[in-house]
């Protein structure tokens, strides 16, 4: 036996140093271009045009001062903050409801409900958006942060949805069970019970809800004409002008506006896997 799993070892050997190439070789790819940016936004302009993949020779951290200052990222910064927060809360609270409701609760349209949400994830902003526009303009909806978090919300709930209905069907029915035996209601097992035991699902959900809110530019570009309330994502367009471009302050500007995403990436990728992983698994 033990010269079998010698031979075994020897076998999987060269399949694992293949594996850890490839590996090194793919976080190379989705790095590079970050390093990239990261270089040239502490170039000046000049260096940027002669040598545009060499690195800085002089370092020009005032780059990151002045697209702060002429960029005004701090009220952008603070819209999308208010926005991307208040969607994230609002969705987790009603997508939470609904999931359960359909993985816990026996009603003959669970399961067609369920898949009435899943096509809300199949539905391009593009189709929907002139008529989106025409309907809010004529309600007053427009140029308002209530009305930018309106679609923010609904495209966020079907994601939101999928994931936890996921994480509650993974959740032993015994538990809710052995509660409603206690007298507990269904409210009770779903604040008491299924909340608590979905803390993985809620961190996975709202982190994809937030970026994928963070990083949105079409509604907001449309939806918000004042430039006082404008998210950030739109502000990094004010960087590119029509007859030039500053290319230092803008790549110091998106740096700005993606390290938050970066650092909870890196900081909480276990329990990203993790969640997803868990989220996946039928019970």
């Amino acid at each position: 036996m033990a010269a079998v799993e010698k031979k075994k070892k020897k076998l999987l050997s060269p399949v694992m140093i293949l594996i850890y190439v490839l590996l090194i070789l793919l976080a190379f790819i989705y790095l590079a271009p970050l390093l990239w940016m990261l270089s040239v936004s502490l170039k000046d302009n000049a260096g940027v045009m002669s040598a545009p993949f060499s690195l800085p020779e002089t370092i020009h951290w005032k780059n990151y001062a002045e697209a702060w200052r002429l960029g005004r990222l701090g009220a952008a910064l603070l819209n999308s903050v208010l926005v991307c927060g208040a969607t994230l809360v609002i969705s987790l609270f009603f997508g939470s409801m609904a999931a359960f409701a359909i993985a816990r609760m026996k009603w003959k349209l669970s399961e067609l409900t369920h898949m009435f949400f899943l096509v809300g994830m199949m539905v391009p902003v593009h189709c929907i958006l002139i008529p989106l526009f025409v309907r809010f303009a004529k309600l007053g909806l427009t140029n308002s942060r209530f009305g930018l978090m309106l679609p923010y919300i609904t495209f966020s709930l079907p994601m939101t949805i999928f994931l936890l209905t996921g994480f509650f069907r993974t959740m032993p029915r015994e538990i809710f069970e052995s509660a409603a035996i206690d007298g507990c209601s269904i409210y009770g097992c779903f604040f008491k019970i299924a909340l608590p035991l979905c803390k993985t699902g809620f961190f996975i959900s709202g982190l994809m809800t937030f970026v994928g809110n963070w990083n949105e530019l079409l509604l907001a570009m449309v939806f918000i004409s004042d430039p006082a309330r404008k998210t950030l994502p739109v502000t990094l367009t004010y960087f590119v002008g029509p007859y030039a471009t500053n290319y230092v302050q803008m790549f110091a500007a998106i740096i700005i506006a993606i390290a938050p995403t970066i650092i909870v990436y890196s900081l909480f990728s276990n329990q990203i896997v993790e969640g997803l992983t868990a989220g996946a698994v039928k019970g």
